[in-house]
Parts: C-alpha cells; sequence; structure tokens
C-alpha cells in the first residue's frame, strides 16, 4: 500500500474568500468520488495558525506503484491539479505502508 500525502500553501495573492481557491478544494474534495483506485481519500483545510504550517491537505490510499500512476494521471485529479497549481505551492510524500 502506498500513502499519498501533498501539502498546499496557497500563494500571498489567494484568501478562502476566492472563488478560486474553493473551487478547488471542493474539486479536491471530490477526487475520492471519481478516482477508482483510491481506497482512502481524505482532504481538509488545516486548522493551525502556525508561520510554517500549510493550508490545505489531502491524503489517499493506493494499492502499489501502478495504481499511484493511474491515480497521477487520471482525468479528474489532472483538472484538480491544475486548479491548485494555479493557486498555490505545494509538497507531496508518498510513503509505504
Amino acid at each position: 500500500m502506498i500513502r499519498h500525502i501533498v501539502l498546499f500553501k496557497l500563494k500571498p495573492e489567494y484568501t478562502w474568500a476566492d472563488e478560486r481557491v474553493t473551487e478547488a478544494e471542493r474539486m479536491a474534495a471530490d477526487v475520492g468520488k471519481e478516482v477508482e483506485d483510491l481506497l482512502e481519500w481524505r482532504a481538509g483545510r488545516n486548522i493551525s495558525e502556525r508561520a510554517i504550517a500549510y493550508d490545505f491537505a489531502v491524503m489517499g490510499l493506493v494499492r502499489d506503484e501502478d495504481a499511484l500512476q493511474r491515480y497521477l494521471l487520471h482525468p479528474f485529479h489532472q483538472e484538480s491539479a491544475a486548479r491548485w497549481r494555479e493557486i498555490s505551492d505545494w509538497v507531496i510524500a508518498d510513503l509505504e505502508e
């Protein structure tokens, strides 16, 4: 199993009041419904106000490396990632479980 984790930091010119941000948040939540290879999916806003904190996170679980590649290439995931790319910077980690 592989746990896929992405942390998003909004670019300084964007806030949660921006329609592009709330649309990206909605799409991220729906990735779990749209991508068949995801065994688990969580998405949500960070509640920490620490300066080093990221603003939003997604976590998914896939069976193996092949499933991870299918997830990454899935059209709905690609569209969601494109929206986040516009409004944020991010870091990822893929952990074996």
